[in-house]
């Protein structure tokens, strides 16, 4: 449903969409649809959004907005990151109100993980 003024649709950049389509579907349970070899557009059943063929990466060090996902279990959302092949770019971290790490998709974009449990 689209809600007036409401976050509705996110992109990333992306070089691999294999990879990527293999990476979110096996850690988040993401699904996907291609738009043709330039565009791949996901749904993780909350927000819809898409990868652009692009050789560029979204990171905070670079001024790009940060994609913050929730996990009701982060230690096994950290594993399961880990497994998949992502790189952690900022190690598990506390701060008010619960925990947080940062990883690097297989396009290089900086997406982190967030708990209050």
């Amino acid at each position: 449903m689209n809600t007036h003024h409401k976050l509705n649709y996110i992109e990333l950049p992306g070089n691999n969409f294999e990879a990527t389509k293999a990476f979110y579907a096996s850690v988040f349970g993401w699904q996907f649809e291609s738009y043709g070899p330039e565009y791949l557009a996901f749904t993780d059943g909350v927000l819809d959004g898409g990868f652009y063929t692009s050789d560029q990466q979204s990171r905070i060090d670079n001024g790009a907005a940060l994609v913050i996902l929730y996990s009701a279990c982060i230690d096994a959302t950290l594993v399961a990151v880990q497994s998949a092949g992502a790189v952690i770019a900022k190690p598990m971290f506390d701060f008010p109100g619960g925990r947080r790490f940062h990883f690097l998709d297989p396009n290089g974009n900086e997406l982190a993980v967030w708990s209050d449990a």
